[in-house]
């Protein structure tokens, strides 16, 4: 890829520069252990199956993500058999806010900005959340894009249809990268981004998009901005 032919990188968030999988999994294991459950499985399943819930509640009618951390939740504790209450619902809402950077992301997104890209966050989430995983990460964007924003949840459209319109810059000149190859890659690529998947465990491609790029974190991006 030419990156002299760039002039934006946009983000998902979670996954890709905040620590979702350890943030999310260090909860429900957290969980698990206060219910008392003999032998859970490790963090790493009860997430995995979280996340197949949380993909589920998101092909209906939008509502707020704090809603959707609840509910995705409030369904995982009644498959497990633990107890549930809207407190563990606002638990996870408020964990979720404190989860922190990979420590790639912070320096890579710097010299991204200094070798002239726009940066601008592409995220399934709230407002009130993602203000503190940017106070965390540290880095000034360009623009954020949240579900809240578009009243829609990736991987529909709304998300990469309003950073086009943000901008103003055609699709083949951003380069969205992306943790979340369901959510992200497919649907960028459908509208002309490129795209570059973070793959921090080398994982096998989950589906049948082929990404531009495949990292396994992100001082590939720190590498392409240097290429400018």
């Amino acid at each position: 890829m030419d990156a002299s032919d760039l002039a934006a990188c946009t983000f998902d968030c979670y996954g890709t520069l905040i620590d979702w999988e350890g943030g999310l999994g260090n909860f429900l294991y957290d969980y698990a252990l206060r219910e008392r459950e003999p032998d859970p499985p490790a963090g790493p399943a009860l997430r995995e199956r979280w996340e197949a819930i949380q993909f589920e509640v998101i092909q209906g009618d939008y509502r707020p993500y704090r809603d959707v951390l609840a509910e995705s939740l409030r369904l995982l504790a009644a498959e497990r058999g633990w107890s549930y209450s809207d407190e563990d619902g606002k638990a996870l809402t408020r964990s979720m806010r404190s989860w922190q950077p990979f420590a790639d992301a912070a320096p890579a997104l710097r010299k991204a900005h200094e070798a002239g890209l726009k940066l601008v966050i592409a995220s399934n989430t709230d407002r009130d959340i993602i203000e503190h995983s940017l106070k965390h990460i540290g880095v000034t964007f360009d623009g954020v894009v949240t579900a809240e924003d578009v009243g829609s949840y990736k991987p529909g459209l709304p998300h990469f249809e309003r950073v086009l319109e943000l901008l103003g810059e055609p699709p083949e000149r951003i380069l969205h990268v992306a943790f979340g190859f369901k959510y992200d890659i497919g649907p960028a690529q459908e509208l002309g981004f490129r795209s570059a998947w973070v793959n921090r465990r080398a994982d096998p491609r989950p589906g049948p998009a082929v990404p531009d790029l495949e990292w396994r974190d992100l001082w590939g991006l720190a590498e392409l901005a240097d290429a400018r």
